[in-house]
């Protein structure tokens, strides 16, 4: 087990949590995601999980470190979904696991192995790591508030919400290079996917999208 992931574990097992001990783990509101799916999708991978809050059925977990997995060969031509964790590069063995520009120069390189990805991420373009390589950008009108994750336990229950965009790396990809959706277009496509899903607690799988 690598040492993010036994941190993530610790953390998870405390009796009382801080919202600054949640980091990377904030959560994908449901509606947004499906309108994501319904606008972008669909989607049969889930890339960076803490393995309790996959969107998918398939999904790597940090102990899996998504970083050295193929994801080009595990899609198998279709679409993975990534809501990718921002904490600061880290490594263990010399191998990366998380950091913004490590994540970003491997979706590069799995778009040329043919992979298809959909991040989103932070609409933050003065960054480093800002995607300029992208196929195509989104970006979203209105912040989107994020959740705290399932295994949060504290008296402060508030979510987090930031500018955000919708980042294609698909080198197939024959649209714009920009764009611009609303939060509430993303959420009203969401929810009426989702009312349509049978039975309840449906995920993307790849039998059932493909």
């Amino acid at each position: 087990m690598n040492n993010y992931t036994k941190q993530l574990n610790d953390t998870k097992a405390k009796d009382l949590h801080q919202l600054k001990e949640v980091g990377d783990q904030w959560r994908t509101p449901d509606d947004i995601f499906w309108g994501i799916f319904a606008n972008f999708g669909p989607f049969v991978l889930d890339l960076f999980t803490d393995g309790d809050n996959a969107k998918c059925e398939r999904f790597y977990t940090c102990e899996q470190n998504a970083l050295i997995q193929d994801w080009a060969q595990d899609l198998q031509g279709g679409k993975a979904y990534a809501n990718p964790p921002y904490s600061r590069s880290s490594y263990e063995d010399g191998q990366a696991i998380t950091g913004m520009r490590n994540i970003i120069n491997k979706a590069i390189a799995e778009r040329e192995q043919g992979a298809k990805l959909v991040f989103l991420i932070k609409a933050a373009t003065s960054e480093t790591w800002w995607p300029e390589e992208a196929d195509h950008v989104c970006f979203i009108k209105g912040r989107v508030g994020f959740d705290l994750p399932k295994w949060f336990k504290g008296k402060d229950a508030s979510s987090s919400g930031f500018a955000s965009a919708i980042v294609i790396f698909d080198k197939n990809w024959k649209g714009s290079q920009q764009g611009y959706i609303s939060r509430d277009q993303l959420k009203q496509d969401g929810n009426t996917l989702m009312k349509l899903m049978q039975p309840k607690g449906y995920r993307p799988t790849w039998d059932n999208v493909a």
